[in-house]
């Protein structure tokens, strides 16, 4: 029988620690500039070309993106398009079905980190959350977290919420921040659904300050971002950013 993570009442009422959703919404959103240092600039789609990178990249570096979020085979080209530019490339792992064997995490994390990403986002092992397996689910992001961290990045964990019941999001977010999860994302992309402000909400009730939330899927307005960084996001996934900054005035 599979060990269980339990989740304490403790954890889901902010004793870890609280968050100031409403100020960090009005910091973010003061400026253009402040909401583009809080926005991970994407593109994910399988038939992106290197030139496609190459231009993601320039608009991160132009903007000052908190990261420039791209598939594992386009980290070198990232990497040296933002070459002393300050940006840093994430990378996405595991993706976009949660359904690596541990190994293979392993070793991408590994492989992106020593190329020079500093941040990745992994999907958890969706069927093994929702089949009771939390110790595997644990063990996959524990061992993500290891070599991210050993080799200077930071880990967001995906738990793709549209698929997740209630109780399947609260458990998921407490394995992920036990596990070293320094944040927790709600979305791919490329399921059923994205962020909403409900689930990112919930996902911030259970993190409180110990780890970030990034609200990402669906993401294509000023409005949409306005409204999940109220409800907690402290971080953005999007690949429509240049267009949201500019409903904020950036040029």
């Amino acid at each position: 029988m599979s060990a269980i993570i339990p989740i304490r009442e403790s954890d889901l009422e902010f004793d870890n620690g609280t968050f100031d959703s409403a100020g960090f919404a009005a910091t973010a959103l003061s400026t253009w500039q402040a909401l583009a240092a809080v926005i991970d600039h994407t593109l994910l789609k399988p038939d992106a070309t290197r030139a496609q990178v190459e231009a993601l990249c320039e608009q991160a570096a132009k903007y000052r993106f908190a990261c420039a979020m791209i598939n594992p085979i386009w980290v070198p080209t990232a990497v040296h398009a933002l070459a002393g530019t300050g940006v840093p490339v994430g990378v996405v792992v595991g993706f976009p079905l949660g359904a690596s064997l541990v190994s293979t995490l392993r070793q991408e994390a590994a492989s992106v980190t020593r190329l020079g990403a500093r941040e990745v986002d992994m999907v958890l092992p969706i069927g093994q959350l929702k089949s009771g397996n939390h110790q595997a689910v644990h063990h996959a992001i524990h061992a993500a977290a290891n070599v991210t961290h050993y080799n200077g990045a930071i880990l967001k964990v995906i738990l793709e919420t549209c698929l997740l019941t209630v109780e399947e999001k609260l458990r998921a977010s407490e394995i992920a921040i036990h596990a070293g999860a320094d944040f927790l994302k709600t979305s791919t992309g490329f399921s059923n659904g994205g962020a909403t402000p409900a689930d990112v909400a919930l996902l911030r009730g259970v993190a409180g300050a110990r780890s970030g939330v990034k609200a990402s899927g669906g993401i294509r307005t000023l409005a949409d971002v306005r409204t999940l960084l109220e409800a907690g996001a402290n971080r953005i996934g999007a690949s429509a950013s240049v267009a949201i900054l500019k409903e904020l005035g950036a040029e």
